[in-house]
């Protein structure tokens, strides 16, 4: 079969990684061509294919276009694939403890990078306090996800950082929206998290046993 290629340039996530998924799921190509024109879909798309057992390489398109164009070229493994919502890319880092909880899967969903209105001072405060306290959850917490402006609580400068890495190296999944993360200008200042699209967020929000939403 002929290398396939697929252009998806001006497409809003998470199409990008949707189109990767049909593609995969109704062809099974050894190998593939993406063409993504945002950092978001390069690194979602990139992610998805790695998950699927794919090697990828990415590769800028043209100096001349500022880095903004690339071709993401995955070759099939020897790795089985994995489905992106699958447990298996948490259950690599977990204690026997947390495999044998993973019947609970805890999401918490996070769209602000304060709790309530009134008073963002006040908000910001019992955000951190929020995240602080979310380790109590101990196995049962499978994933945090963040979209809108909760992807604030990702960068580099955030005082929530040492919470959120301290949750991640515990077992936690931190899924942060690569849309989010452009329309801020924070992909690059990103310092914990997997760059994430719709699709598994929508995806962690059917498989999860129980959603919190401070």
């Amino acid at each position: 079969m002929p290398e396939i290629e697929l252009n998806c340039q001006n497409l809003p996530c998470p199409q990008p990684v949707l189109r990767c998924k049909r593609c995969l799921d109704e062809q099974s190509p050894a190998s593939l061509v993406v063409v993504v024109d945002n950092q978001a879909a390069r690194e979602n798309v990139t992610r998805f294919l790695s998950t699927q057992g794919y090697t990828v390489q990415v590769q800028a398109v043209s100096p001349d276009a500022g880095d903004s164009l690339w071709r993401l070229r995955g070759v099939k493994g020897d790795a089985p694939a994995v489905d992106p919502a699958d447990d298996c890319e948490v259950c690599e880092v977990m204690t026997e403890e947390q495999l044998r909880r993973m019947g609970e899967k805890v999401v918490v969903f996070l769209t602000s990078d304060v709790i309530g209105a009134g008073d963002d001072a006040l908000g910001a405060k019992l955000m951190q306090n929020f995240l602080a306290t979310l380790p109590e959850l101990g196995a049962e917490l499978w994933r945090v996800v963040m979209l809108n402006g909760a992807v604030r609580l990702s960068a580099a400068d955030s005082p929530a950082l040492p919470h959120l890495k301290r949750l991640e190296a515990a077992g936690a999944t931190v899924l942060v929206c690569g849309t989010c993360l452009d329309h801020f200008g924070l992909l690059e200042q990103k310092a914990v998290g997997q760059t994430t699209n719709m699709l598994d967020v929508v995806t962690s929000l059917q498989l999860a046993t129980k959603i919190i939403r401070p």
